[in-house]
């Protein structure tokens, strides 16, 4: 019998999602966050980059401009509007200390109790490959969790003001192969949608199929993946883990 997924957490307040690139969210989490949002909870974006190396036929200058716009306003849609750029360089994250001190000094400033991450895992099923920065930011995002609460890692950041913040109680992986936990998509699938086609000079480089069709059937088919899993309801899927 295949094991259902568990409804995710409700006794929180603040959470902070930290993803790699402009789109990330978009790609099935912010089902989710729009009804989060709609229930009194208050959630911000941080991203890694600026999603400057992702559209072939645009100069990564211009890219980054393009796509930190099309990100503001495609979370506006969703309800979130506090989104943080970290301008790590968008191909070549490298996990380190650096990224986990960016990431843990986010965590600080925001103080949240569920961090949200995409999937940090080699794939994302038997023959989807996952790339580097999804595994570099996600693998960090994880640690960072942790970090943040330490007082005597990244010292530094004490000098900056951020206290250490040990109020991080679960880290929710999006995408994640190893899914636990869901969250209905339904009363936040159209704005996904709309939040998704936010992202219009990115889609239009990936697909020449029409962008509402093409956004539709995409998160039609990722939260309908995990509907036989939670009573048959389209769902937004998580792997959960609590601190």
């Amino acid at each position: 019998m295949t094991e259902q997924l568990q409804p995710m957490p409700e006794d929180w307040q603040r959470a902070l999602a930290i993803v790699a690139h402009p789109d990330d969210l978009e790609y099935g989490a912010a089902a989710a966050v729009a009804s989060w949002i709609d229930g009194g909870r208050e959630v911000a974006y941080v991203l890694a980059t600026r999603g400057e190396a992702g559209i072939a036929t645009m100069d990564p200058a211009r890219a980054a401009r393009v796509r930190e716009r099309e990100q503001r306003a495609s979370a506006a849609v969703v309800g979130v509007s506090a989104v943080e750029f970290l301008d790590h360089p968008d191909g070549v994250i490298e996990y380190g200390p650096a990224l986990r001190r960016d990431l843990a000094a986010a965590i600080r400033r925001h103080r949240p109790e569920l961090v949200i991450t995409l999937n940090h895992r080699d794939t994302f099923g038997p023959t989807a490959w996952n790339t580097p920065d999804h595994k570099a930011v996600g693998r960090a995002a994880l640690d960072a969790a942790a970090d943040a609460g330490n007082r005597w890692i990244f010292p530094d950041l004490l000098e900056e003001g951020l206290q250490p913040w040990e109020g991080v109680r679960w880290v929710a992986v999006a995408a994640s192969p190893q899914a636990t936990h869901a969250v209905d998509a339904g009363p936040g699938m159209e704005r996904a949608v709309r939040s998704l086609l936010e992202h219009r000079a990115y889609i239009d480089a990936l697909t020449d199929t029409d962008p509402e069709t093409y956004v539709r059937d995409f998160l039609t088919w990722a939260t309908r993946s995990a509907a036989e899993r939670f009573g048959g309801r389209p769902a937004v899927a998580f792997e959960l883990f609590p601190r």
